[in-house]
């Protein structure tokens, strides 16, 4: 059932935003908003890190039901991605290229497109990131002052695989390095949700904690944490990963359902948690997998319960738990129109798919 859902939510994304890069035969990259105004259509705001998820999406649907043409799409996008950022792999923001990063490893796994050379540039930039100011962890981007869970939590995922895949042996420690410090600095003590990070001044000093709790720096590190549960014996990331996943439960879903923010960058925040707490609930032998399992399964089902159609399929809401609107055009401002928010729910789709088929 939920592969169906999945596989119609593909197809309604796909048909409404990806289309190729300028009209270049070979590629293809997602338009950020449907119905598409022109500057949509030309991909002129872009979006890198949503790319990324689409990739990742695609990837999903690969590891579901492997199509051939597919596949081709796979590589046309990355294709795309490349040539849109002008023939480089990175940019200024790190969470940016650690996402790419992981999505470019899972298209390996699928598909094995060549990605040392993107990986390469895109490791060595994120290990370029971390200093010892605010206690560690990596920048946000590159020449500011502020250090965040929104770059740390990809990265140690990232490094966390890519140490056994091409990478530095280093790499593992760097993965220990960045979570440890999202640990220390950005955990809030009295419901164990992380914030999402810190302003720091010219000598080190910490100057300001953002103590908001946004649902994507749950979820990378809970992400970062199951990955470093692998082998390890001492038990720790499994108890910071449960505790995380039970502080989303308490504070950050209603009724088995995880809470939106809004559209824009805030329109992926949801299914990157639920990406990582399917995860969770595959990989932990702990009652917080069951937690994380009934989260995905629940928002899932709100997901589809309150989708609306539109044309080419189904069109998903900010707010799961809340019925979609169709936005009439390019200029009616709903959040609807978003690609982040399509692909969250999408994504999420893909996660109770995931865990279906695990459980069969």
């Amino acid at each position: 059932m939920w592969g169906a859902r999945a596989a119609v939510a593909e197809r309604a994304v796909v048909a409404r935003h990806v289309r190729r890069l300028w009209g270049l035969p070979g590629t293809r990259l997602g338009a950020v908003g449907w119905p598409q105004s022109t500057s949509n259509r030309l991909h002129g705001g872009w979006n890198y890190w949503w790319q990324a998820h689409l990739l990742d999406c695609l990837v999903d649907a690969q590891e579901r039901h492997p199509h051939p043409r597919r596949a081709d799409m796979i590589s046309r996008l990355v294709r795309g991605i490349h040539l849109r950022n002008t023939g480089s792999w990175t940019n200024d923001f790190y969470d940016d290229v650690a996402w790419l990063g992981l999505a470019l490893m899972r298209a390996n796994d699928v598909e094995r497109i060549s990605i040392t050379p993107a990986l390469t540039k895109i490791a060595a930039q994120l290990r370029s990131g971390w200093t010892d100011h605010g206690g560690g962890g990596i920048w946000w981007r590159r020449k500011d002052n502020f250090k965040n869970a929104p770059s740390n939590g990809p990265a140690a995922i990232l490094f966390a695989r890519w140490a056994t895949r091409g990478g530095e042996r280093s790499d593992k420690q760097r993965a220990r390095s960045m979570t440890e410090w999202m640990a220390q600095v950005l955990v809030d003590p009295a419901t164990g949700l992380l914030w999402d990070g810190v302003y720091v001044e010219p000598d080190g000093a910490i100057e300001k904690i953002v103590k908001i709790t946004y649902t994507y720096c749950q979820g990378v590190y809970i992400g970062a944490c199951v990955e470093l549960a692998e082998g390890d014996t001492s038990g720790v990331w499994v108890a910071r990963a449960e505790r995380t996943i039970n502080a989303v439960a308490a504070h950050l879903s209603d009724d088995n359902v995880v809470r939106g923010q809004g559209g824009g960058d805030g329109g992926l925040f949801a299914g990157i948690l639920a990406r990582y707490l399917a995860q969770a609930a595959l990989r932990l032998s702990s009652p917080a997998a069951a937690v994380a399992h009934q989260l995905v399964m629940g928002s899932a089902e709100a997901a589809w319960k309150n989708r609306a159609l539109a044309r080419s399929g189904p069109l998903f809401g900010p707010e799961w738990s809340q019925p979609a609107r169709v936005p009439r055009s390019w200029a009616h401002r709903r959040v609807e129109r978003d690609l982040s928010v399509q692909l969250s729910g999408w994504m999420v789709l893909e996660a109770a798919a995931l865990l279906e088929r695990s459980s069969g």
